[in-house]
């Protein structure tokens, strides 16, 4: 019954923010702060599902500027739990069939997201090119997940290199992000569902040395990002214990 109770809120929740964030969004549509807003709503409805998200930023992130944002993507639970986490000036990347979804699709593209056709190999080495355009041109940040995927439980997937290709021609740098373990840890039925710890990691520049062997520093930071995943995943599920 908490489960059933829990859906409807989440549902309509949603709905409210969509409607709510399309018409501000109206009137200044595609700002760069659009998804900032709207994600420090959306953020909150992890209340309802009874989990507490922490956040950990450290010092080498105060006034960087524009970076390209890693995070690892486990479910659709990211939505909510990563919102918490966005900045400000940051938009992210995401299917151009988004943009189709009732209310949430409206919205997403509003809010300045950049919208790509991943069925389109051409398209998509495109918008690399359109994507660091942007970020030098309007100072924006890019929210990305090099995954490609969700995980489901499968750790960290490898990472694909098209986030280090677009933080190498806007000339930025990397900074990723790790949320601790969701999968099976959320359980609609339960009144506490613990603690999801994001904890961003220190920036990564791209040097031209590395622009040669772009996978093998994909690799080197898939290995920093899952040490740190499974350290905090570790944390959180201590914290549930208790």
């Amino acid at each position: 019954m908490l489960a059933v109770i829990r859906l409807i809120l989440m549902t309509l929740s949603l709905v409210i923010i969509c409607i709510f964030s399309i018409c501000y969004c109206l009137l200044r549509p595609f700002h760069r702060d659009n998804v900032y807003h709207t994600a420090r709503f959306l953020g909150k409805i992890t209340k309802i599902f009874g989990v507490e998200v922490e956040v950990r930023i450290p010092k080498s992130i105060d006034n960087i500027g524009p970076v390209v944002w890693i995070a690892n993507h486990q479910n659709s639970y990211d939505l909510l739990t990563h919102s918490n986490a966005v900045q400000p000036g940051t938009v992210s990347v995401g299917k151009k069939s988004l943009k189709w979804i009732p209310f949430f699709g409206q919205m997403y593209w509003l809010t300045g997201n950049i919208l790509i056709d991943r069925k389109n190999t051409n398209k998509a080495l495109g918008t690399i090119e359109l994507t660091a355009e942007k970020i030098k041109k309007n100072q924006l940040s890019i929210w990305m997940f090099p995954e490609g995927t969700r995980s489901r439980g499968r750790g960290l997937l490898p990472l694909k290199t098209g986030a280090f290709r677009t933080a190498m021609q806007a000339g930025v740098p990397i900074v990723p992000i790790c949320a601790s373990n969701q999968h099976g840890t959320i359980n609609l039925n339960r009144w506490d569902n613990g603690k999801v710890i994001i904890e961003f990691l220190d920036p990564i520049s791209l040097d031209e040395f590395e622009r040669e062997n772009l996978r093998a520093k994909a690799n080197e930071v898939h290995q920093l990002m899952s040490s740190k995943i499974e350290q905090i995943s570790l944390e959180a599920a201590a914290y549930k214990k208790h």
